[in-house]
């Protein structure tokens, strides 16, 4: 079975025992009880009107703190001596998916 559920904004298609990043969730949060979107049971699609009714997604926060990888920005302009560079690490959280019942 298969749900796809809303974190942080966005969305993601998930299925039990599947770990994945999603951004940086509070500090000190160990378990989430996700509300289903949609959900795939073999050949049969529901989708929720906004929710499904009766299908939560239970996860548990396997990292708390794990960095993406470095972005970086070039800003230049040729023959002007105008370079500037600027990088970014993303933070996130790994979770796993416990169960959707």
């Amino acid at each position: 079975m298969k749900a796809v559920v809303k974190v942080g904004g966005k969305q993601y298609l998930v299925a039990e025992k599947e770990t994945l990043l999603v951004d940086l969730l509070p500090e000190g949060t160990k378990e989430l009880k996700l509300d289903a979107l949609l959900t795939i049971d073999g050949s049969k699609t529901t989708v929720g009107t906004p929710l499904v009714k009766g299908v939560t997604v239970s996860a548990k926060v396997v990292e708390e703190l794990v960095k993406g990888d470095k972005v970086r920005a070039i800003r230049y302009k040729a023959k002007k001596r105008v370079h500037k560079e600027m990088g970014h690490r993303q933070k996130y959280s790994r979770i796993e998916i416990s169960s959707i019942k």
